[in-house]
């Protein structure tokens, strides 16, 4: 199925249409400033594993990111954010980053890999 957004004035129906197949499990295919990026529900184990498996990675090695909406949505999966890195945070966001920090707590077992030296959390915002 695809449904095409409108980047500046997005419909409520399709909006809506998209966040039941996440919730269903399904996966969403997005533009970024770069290429395109696989979504999924990210506490959904086999959602998980389908963006892994068509993106041919191993689950239990994968290094996946999260994508927050803002600042302080980005606080709730990263470990306790220092002053300095939220000034650069805020300084920088909404923009075409990915900063990689330290995952605290809300962060699923899927995305703390074993080869990393600690999980990491990578969100984006716009």
């Amino acid at each position: 199925m695809f449904i095409e957004i409108h980047p500046i004035s997005p419909e409520p129906r399709k909006i809506k249409q998209a966040a039941d197949i996440l919730r269903a499990g399904g996966i969403v295919v997005y533009p970024t400033d770069t290429v395109y990026g696989l979504g999924c529900d990210m506490i959904n184990h086999q959602a998980v594993e389908k963006v892994c498996q068509i993106r041919h990675l191993d689950p239990d090695r994968a290094m996946l990111s999260l994508i927050c909406k803002d600042i302080s949505q980005v606080s709730e999966f990263s470990s306790q954010i220092d002053n300095e890195v939220f000034r650069i945070l805020k300084k920088n966001l909404p923009g075409p980053f990915t900063f990689i920090l330290h995952s605290g707590n809300k962060v699923p077992k899927l995305f703390k890999t074993a080869n990393a030296p600690s999980a990491s959390v990578s969100p984006t915002t716009r």
